[in-house]
């Protein structure tokens, strides 16, 4: 499941049907969560161990369904420590703090990593090009 967060479901229609303008972030950050995001909660992300949220650009898809991917692979650094059980991805439009945009449910086929659920210490976490998927219905 991929979704956008309430938060940026309020900036869309404000600036759509509201008069409130909405600028996107010259650059979204990917982030790894261990405890589901959801509308309106933002989950656990991971954090310590060398962990950082790492920049992403998309790739819109031009027919068919509303749906960005990432262009390139998404690679963090070495866990330092046991980040424990990576199970979604979010978008956000800060380095750190910020907000949480929009998230997905990561699946066995979005890594290139073996046993990628897992982060223990000394594992390179990564997401293939196309495989962060946010999508509209």
């Amino acid at each position: 499941m991929a979704g956008f967060t309430n938060y940026l479901e309020d900036k869309v229609i404000g600036h759509l049907f509201g008069g409130a303008s909405y600028t996107a972030p010259g650059t979204w950050y990917a982030g790894l969560q261990t405890a589901a995001p959801s509308d309106s909660a933002a989950g656990t992300e991971v954090s310590g161990g060398a962990y950082a949220r790492q920049s992403v650009a998309w790739t819109r898809a031009t027919s068919g369904v509303a749906q960005a991917s990432n262009t390139a692979a998404l690679e963090w650094p070495a866990a330092t420590t046991n980040w424990g059980t990576v199970t979604h991805a979010g978008i956000y439009d800060a380095v750190s703090g910020g907000n949480l945009v929009a998230f997905e449910t990561l699946t066995a086929t979005d890594f290139s990593t073996a046993n990628p659920n897992v982060v223990n210490t000394g594992d390179i976490f990564k997401i293939d090009a196309g495989n962060l998927k946010i999508q509209l219905d």
